[in-house]
């Protein structure tokens, strides 16, 4: 869209410049609106699983934003005339779940008659303005916290090929539904720089917008990033996804790895993540207390995985 004529507003705080997560449009001096819209095929078998999965996954931009959802509609691509409409029936099911545990208001949607599935929903919010969170923010001195393990993309295409255990199967299931709101809540007591949420383009592709977007360099330590159970089994029998391959490919000139990187390890950093968790860079000295934030408000699988430094303006190390 670069070369398309765009209106400019001083009341839009966020648009489309540093391809944050959501747009962010001031009302008034205390409230702005959070919009975002996203919806992705199926990544699991189980259609209530999927729509829990594919909302969770449309909320997220708005906690990534530091806002809260209010309402939210369907966006619903199916084949109505050769599939059963119990099976939507279930996702739409699943996706009012996860609509009901954010606190939101279902408005109504759209649909297609589309051959493949998708679902997803477009979803509003609010936040104060004096309060919006952007990847744009991080500083030289930052730590970064994950607050979800990697390895979605690769599980997902081994549970479609039955290739992992029932066990890792529900884990996985139950990451991508969970939502991020308590992640959200918790990071709200702290003094946060700058936050994203890690999905399609990966840990790599979505650290790299925080450092493009924030011109400074981010260091990951690879065996700090916590991972799902049996991704790297996964990996190694050919489960990688082809956004994942993308990923790699795109962030490959930005990101400088160690001689003795593990190259697997390089590859689930790439690993396009459904519904993943928030990479949120705030000041060192608050990074463990935000850990233990986040245990208190349930999210058990967080960690430090790395740093904001000075240097290239827009890079990535691997250790």
């Amino acid at each position: 869209m670069k070369d398309l004529p765009f209106q400019e507003d001083p009341n839009l705080l966020v648009g489309r410049e540093t391809s944050d997560d959501a747009g962010v449009y001031r009302l008034t001096d205390d409230t702005a609106l959070v919009q975002t819209i996203d919806f992705i095929t199926p990544v699991v078998n189980d259609p209530f699983d999927f729509g829990r999965i594919a909302a969770a996954n449309s909320l997220s931009d708005v906690y990534a934003m530091g806002g809260r959802p209010l309402t939210a509609m369907n966006v619903v691509c199916f084949p109505a005339q050769t599939m059963d409409k119990a099976i939507l029936k279930e996702i739409l099911r699943g996706g009012l779940e996860k609509i009901h545990e954010a606190g939101a208001l279902l408005m109504g949607g759209h649909s297609v008659e589309d051959p493949e599935i998708k679902y997803g929903l477009s979803v509003t919010g609010i936040v104060h303005p004096k309060k919006v969170i952007t990847n744009a923010g991080a500083v030289p001195g930052d730590s970064l916290v994950l607050t979800k393990p990697l390895g979605t993309g690769i599980l997902t295409t081994a549970i479609k090929a039955g290739l992992i255990s029932p066990q890792a199967e529900r884990l996985a299931i139950q990451v991508m539904a969970e939502l991020n709101k308590p992640a959200a809540e918790a990071m709200a007591s702290f003094p946060v720089h700058a936050c994203t949420d890690v999905t399609g383009f990966g840990l790599l592709g979505h650290a790299l917008e925080m450092a493009l977007a924030s011109r400074v360099l981010i260091t990951i330590h690879m065996k700090a990033v916590p991972l799902l159970p049996q991704v790297l089994d996964a990996l190694k029998t050919g489960m990688m996804p082809a956004g994942s391959f993308a990923n790699r490919n795109f962030c490959e000139r930005h990101v400088r790895a160690a001689p003795s990187a593990d190259p697997l390890l390089l590859d689930v950093l790439a690993d396009a993540q459904t519904s993943g968790g928030l990479l949120i860079s705030l000041p060192q000295r608050e990074a463990p207390a935000l850990l233990k934030a986040l245990e208190a408000h349930g999210v058990s699988r967080a960690a430090i995985i790395g740093e904001v430094r000075e240097g290239e303006k827009g890079g990535i190390e691997v250790f």
